[in-house]
């Protein structure tokens, strides 16, 4: 007698049609219809579930980043959520995050009370041209951070550029997610992005220096002197950064002239 009479809906293999997962793929066979109470319970256990992996990738980039990290790296592909996917999330989540301000608190982005007189207008087009294109430049600090990083630890050979864009997009992904919450919150309070930015800016710099000290094993007076490098390289960096972004801005008449210019 012949069982095999039923083809796998993802990887088309046939397989027994008692079977509730595919022995090829793992995929769990689907045999109802579509309907909004089983929607419902798989999006509440993809997401919401302990087990689920997109669950367990968040919470052990915080208690064990190592794990998750190293474990891509070596090989472990099921366990956690891949480091693109896992970024192609926080990137959506960041664009959410812009609609909500830009939706119930567009005054969150005026930079006027923290910038120079005469320069109101400058910042805060130069934000608003940030935002806009805030999934690019994130993407782009990717490979500018392992950069970084390889110039950092020149002489630890634990990790090649490739492997350290992976330590990366994991890395600002889970800020993406952490930071969510404690943003709109922060917006609800009255604060805006200039009164939450220098709160962030340090928040970053301490997870990523424990995400490195855990990688690569590192004694507190070691994660802290390069650290120290770090920031230096990373001012360097930023420097040229703005630089480049606001010349690349000006010059396509994205923003304005600063108040006194010719």
């Amino acid at each position: 007698m012949n069982f095999y009479n039923m083809e796998c809906k993802n990887c088309q293999k046939t397989q027994p049609n008692d079977f509730d997962f595919c022995p090829e793929c793992g995929a769990k066979v689907i045999r109802n219809r579509l309907t909004a109470k089983n929607l419902s319970q798989d999006v509440i256990h993809r997401y919401f579930d302990i087990d689920n992996t997109l669950l367990q990738t968040f919470i052990h980039l915080i208690t064990k980043p190592e794990v998750v990290i190293d474990g891509y790296i070596n090989g472990v592909r099921k366990k956690y959520v891949n480091p693109i996917s896992y970024f192609a999330l926080a990137l959506t989540l960041a664009g959410l995050q812009i609609f909500l301000v830009r939706k119930f608190f567009p005054e969150a982005y005026d930079l006027s009370t923290i910038t120079a007189d005469g320069q109101e207008e400058f910042a805060n087009t130069m934000m608003t041209s940030i935002q806009e294109y805030s999934s690019l430049l994130t993407m782009a600090m990717i490979p500018i951070y392992a950069l970084m990083a390889r110039i950092v630890f020149i002489n630890i050979k634990k990790y090649n550029y490739t492997e350290l864009l992976v330590v990366f997009l994991y890395f600002a992904a889970e800020i993406s997610f952490i930071s969510f919450i404690p943003f709109i919150v922060a917006l609800f309070l009255g604060l805006s992005y200039g009164d939450t930015t220098p709160i962030a800016v340090v928040f970053q710099i301490i997870f990523a220096a424990y995400i490195l000290k855990r990688l690569y094993n590192l004694s507190l007076k070691g994660i802290l002197l390069r650290t120290l490098f770090f920031l230096v390289v990373l001012a360097v960096f930023y420097i040229v950064l703005v630089i480049i972004t606001a010349v690349l801005l000006y010059s396509f008449d994205m923003l304005p002239v600063p108040a006194g210019s010719t």
